[in-house]
Order: structure tokens, then sequence, then C-alpha cells
């Protein structure tokens, strides 16, 4: 396993590249609404990745045929854009996106609410959410990779939720996906030591029901196998000497954050 460590130039343009994939979210997850399609969402999620001047990094990924994975309810990732699918109050909606900047791969993931949604939902989103910053306590040069899996694992499982085990964060650079794999469940082997300079995409999902997922006949649609609601949270972070640098927080969570 060769893990990249980012050079100062590198760096900088992952930070370019987390600040405008935190402005698509922004703006995107302010146009969701009941009845809009989710082919909808796909084709105004790209039109605001171009207009930063970048390229969507799911776009014929592995033949990925959308921009946006739009993913709804027990949809847990890899949703494809239909104009079939409409959104209807209580949705839950995961939206993942990566954008390409000067040849640098951002990543990061939000689950919204479309109206008024059950307060299990709500619940579920907040925790998956602060699932990811219950793992990033761990996200610090010197530490082990296995640290920050079973921090997210030990929070999300104390509310009796299923942690997905088919799926997993990842390194980010110049690949979208690079070294190390990052688990979101337990793990007994340490994994890589952390050092300054590594990007990774760290990226729960949990789901309310039991972590068995499958594939939908599309070969890219994931699903819980009970049909429970599924919340999908996700930032690119740089490990620095000190904290963590989040690098796609958005505005109003930067905020709440500080």
């Amino acid at each position: 396993m060769s893990v990249s460590i980012k050079s100062a130039r590198e760096i900088e343009l992952m930070r370019a590249a987390g600040k405008i994939l935190a402005k698509v979210h922004e703006n995107l997850g302010k146009e969701l609404k009941e009845g809009m399609s989710t082919l909808e969402i796909d084709q105004l999620g790209e039109e605001i990745i171009q207009s930063y001047g970048c390229i969507p990094s799911f776009k014929n990924y592995n033949g990925y045929p959308a921009s946006i994975c739009v993913s709804v309810n027990d949809e847990v990732v890899h949703g494809i854009p239909t104009k079939k699918r409409l959104l209807v109050e209580g949705d839950i909606v995961s939206l993942d996106i990566g954008v390409i900047y000067k040849g640098y791969h951002s990543d990061a993931a939000r689950t919204h609410g479309i109206g008024e949604i059950s307060k299990e939902a709500a619940l579920l989103i907040e925790r998956t959410r602060q699932s990811f910053f219950e793992g990033i306590q761990y996200a610090k040069e010197g530490y082990h990779l296995h640290k920050i899996s079973n921090a997210i694992a030990a929070y999300a499982e104390s509310f009796g939720y299923g942690v997905v085990q088919d799926l997993v964060g990842h390194g980010i650079g110049t690949r979208l996906h690079e070294d190390p794999q990052i688990p979101n469940f337990t793990q007994k082997s340490r994994g890589v030591r952390l050092k300054a300079g590594m990007t990774l995409a760290i990226e729960p999902m949990i789901n309310a029901g039991r972590f068995d997922v499958e594939w939908q006949n599309d070969n890219w649609t994931v699903v819980t196998q009970d049909g429970s609601l599924s919340a999908h949270y996700e930032n690119t972070i740089l490990i620095t000497s000190g904290e963590p640098e989040i690098l796609t927080l958005t505005e109003s969570e930067a905020v709440s954050c500080g």
C-alpha cells in the first residue's frame, strides 16, 4: 500500500477543490424541494460544478452515468438520477458529489430532508454527521487508521444503527480513490499510521436498521437489505501536524462548528 503525501502546492490545490465543492453542496442543497426529479438535481448539480470551472468527478467514472449520486430513503449510495423519481415530503436525500479542480479531486456527501421529515429520519441524519466528527478526533499524525473507524462505529452503534460494511472511505488526490481504504466499522488491525500531508475522504454510511446492503439491477444503486433509511456524510480532510483540516465544510457548517 502506498499512501501519497501531498506537497504544499498540492495541498493548496486540494483546498481550492474542497472550497468549491462546499459551495456546490451549499448551492444545490438549497434547491431541493418536493416534486423535483432526481434527474433535475443531477442536471443542476452539473451546471453548478461547471460554473466554478470544475469537472464532475463521478460522470463516466467506471461507467457511472451521472454527475451527482442521488440516493433517496433506503438507497445508501450511488443512486442513479432519473426523471421518474420525484421527491416527496418526508424523503431524505443523500447527495454524494465530487469535483476535479486543476487535476485534483475533492469528495463530500450530505443527507437532506425534504419538507417535514420524521424524528427518526432527522436523528439518523444528525447522528450520521456526528459520527464523522467522532471519527476525526483521531485523524491526527501518529495515530493509526483504525482509531477513526472504531470511533465512528462505536458512536453509531450506540444508537442501534447498522454501520455499512460493504463500502468504505478512501484516500484522495489526483485520483478519486487512492490508498488507504477507510472502513467505518470496527477494525482489529491497526491500519496505516497517519502522516501530515495525507488527504482522506471519510464517509460514514449509517443505516437505521441492520448494516446489510444489496446492489440493485443497475449494478450501481446500493440499498439497505431491510428497507430501513440510510444516511451519508462525507468530507475530504487533510492530516496535519495538529488538528485535521476539513477541506469541504460549507459556510453554514463552518460557522456552526466554529
